[in-house]
């Protein structure tokens, strides 16, 4: 089994001046984990997921609660560092993306792709056909096919 009998083909992607924020709207829309990132080309520069935009910043409840702060003081009475923190979820995703990103082609063994997974301690990995993104397998989809092979 290769990386093109169990990859997920309906990829969602974001380019590198996608601000932090739309980024996880993205993700929580789709409901996925991570996106890859795309130049204006198609190229793949970067992967970004959930855990890189949540270990940058406080929790998700913390952020809410400094966006609501600021609105309310309108800029005024807040720490700079403070207000620095919160409209960091407006810089581009391109200063928390994870690049180089390991890819894998569409021939790769789902074996080979379960054990590059695990070195490189990610979980999951863009299929690349020619330079372009055409699929991504994650854990999940590695899953999925064991049970599968175990079905038969």
């Amino acid at each position: 089994m290769q990386a093109r009998d169990v990859m997920t083909t309906a990829v969602v992607s974001v380019t590198p001046d996608t601000s932090v924020r739309q980024v996880a709207s993205v993700l929580r829309d789709n409901k996925i984990s991570a996106v890859p990132v795309l130049d204006k080309t198609g190229a793949l520069v970067g992967i970004v997921s959930e855990g890189d935009l949540i270990d940058r910043n406080a929790s998700e409840r913390e952020r809410r609660r400094e966006w609501w702060l600021e609105m309310l003081a309108e800029g005024r009475g807040l720490s700079p560092t403070f207000l620095d923190l919160v409209r960091s979820t407006d810089q581009p995703v391109r200063q928390v993306m994870v690049a180089p990103v390991q890819t894998v082609s569409e021939a790769t063994p789902v074996e080979d792709i379960a054990q590059l997974l695990q070195q490189h301690r990610i979980k999951r990995v863009p299929v690349v056909r020619d330079g372009r993104v055409v699929g991504i397998v994650s854990r999940a989809d590695l899953l999925r096919a064991l049970v599968a092979r175990q079905s038969s």
